[in-house]
């Protein structure tokens, strides 16, 4: 497989899918570069070695065509900041006006070409409403073929292709996965982000140094049933933290008073218990928990058995017995995975449980583990807590990285390095 770091883009024209789908303000601001600055490795290898770099990526999710609060124009002064040299801009990423600037694109010189989502077909699914199911079978039909057209356009731009948008690899879109069909294996590759990323789920879901040890957070386990699933094959711990806890302690005959609980799934959570039983597998569960009268920062708060939450009260963190629980079986593991806070982390009286979750991490990780963080709310945590520089990766990817755990191929890494 073709090796970013082994091809020289001297005298190539690049087309580079990045996932530059960064917040805005409402004055259309940048208010989170981490996207943009997570892929100017790869950008600054291409114009270092005397390629024409196309730069593409999506922003939002538009609905009509086009909607100019998710024009890419917003970040070009940034991302011509950042990258330190003029960045031309095409208005149009499949117009006559983008084919005419490609051509004349020269060696180091940069082009962003506007939001790919601005044609339907870059996701490939018709938009508006349909008075009938026929209606919407011919729209799907029509918009698979206008797909092809489409996709065809953006590789004319190129004579190799990158991929560098993790976030975006479990979707086989024509930017994303379509497109690498049209260069031979020598002429398309992964760019760094995509590679480290693509490293760090391996040698979490495959290379695994044990015990291995995933963190699940979340509120639902309807939510991580595939996920929660596919770990029953392969870790040693899997400690379930956040909403989910209240699920498996009802289940187990807790009272848990008004916390979240999904009552449909209470035979779905003793069936895993079972699972992990036969698989010898530890699933490790709250023993006390940080309880409140109210949802809110300001709420009358106590610790309390996990099995013992009165009535009118919730559970919204985990409490001191279960800090000290989580963080022993962390420090003693090779590998981490950590995917959901332990709590109501929004609120500041609520962070402890993930900050003690944290700070196991941050010293397994010292003592030679490879942690892995990945999913939204995991992300904010170590932000919050200023330690994602202490862990060993932290992906960029939700969707792509949850669907990588769930043991799902991805188009986006499928179309370059295939199985």
């Amino acid at each position: 497989m073709q090796t970013i770091d082994n091809f020289n883009f001297a005298g190539q024209k690049a087309f580079v899918r990045v996932d530059f789908n960064v917040p805005l303000n409402e004055n259309l601001e940048i208010t989170d570069d981490t996207r943009i600055r997570a892929a100017l490795p790869t950008l600054k290898k291409i114009i270092a070695d005397g390629g024409s770099l196309i730069i593409a990526s999506h922003m939002g999710r538009p609905k009509k065509n086009p909607d100019m609060k998710y024009s890419l124009k917003s970040i070009l002064p940034h991302v011509a900041d950042l990258l330190g040299t003029v960045v031309q801009f095409a208005p149009d990423c499949a117009g006559e006006d983008a084919a005419t600037m490609v051509a004349n694109l020269k060696a180091g010189e940069v082009l962003l070409l506007e939001n790919l989502r601005f044609y339907a077909e870059e996701e490939g699914k018709p938009r508006g409403e349909f008075a009938t199911d026929e209606e919407k079978a011919a729209a799907k039909k029509e918009i698979k073929e206008s797909q092809k057209a489409f996709t065809a356009k953006l590789a004319s731009y190129a004579t190799c292709y990158v991929n560098d948008a993790f976030g975006t690899a479990h979707r086989a879109h024509a930017s994303t996965a379509l497109i690498a069909k049209y260069f031979d294996e020598n002429n398309k590759m992964f760019g760094y982000l995509m590679e480290k990323e693509v490293i760090a789920v391996q040698k979490v879901m495959t290379d695994t140094a044990r015990p291995f040890t995933a963190i699940m957070g979340g509120s639902k386990v309807s939510s991580k049933i595939e996920i929660i699933e596919n770990l029953l094959t392969k870790v040693d711990n899997l400690i379930i933290a956040g909403g989910m806890t209240y699920t498996f302690t009802k289940a187990l005959g807790g009272k848990i008073g008004n916390s979240i609980c999904e009552d449909d799934k209470l035979e779905l959570a003793l069936e895993l218990l079972d699972k992990a039983k036969k698989n010898n597998v530890a699933i490790v569960l709250a023993e006390d928990a940080k309880i409140a009268d109210a949802f809110s920062n300001d709420a009358h708060t106590q610790f309390v058995n996990v099995n013992e939450i009165p009535d009118n009260w919730q559970g919204l963190d985990i409490g001191p017995i279960t800090e000290k629980k989580f963080a022993e079986v962390i420090k003693n593991s090779k590998t981490i995975l950590w995917n959901g806070p332990t709590g109501v982390f929004e609120f500041d009286n609520f962070t402890s449980g993930s900050c003690a979750v944290g700070d196991a991490i941050v010293e397994a990780t010292k003592n030679g583990a490879f942690s892995l963080v990945g999913g939204g709310d995991s992300v904010a945590c170590v932000n919050k807590f200023g330690i994602a520089d202490k862990v060993s990766y932290v992906s960029t990817g939700g969707g792509a990285l949850l669907e990588a755990i769930e043991g799902r191929i991805l188009p986006g890494i499928e179309a370059i390095r295939g199985y």
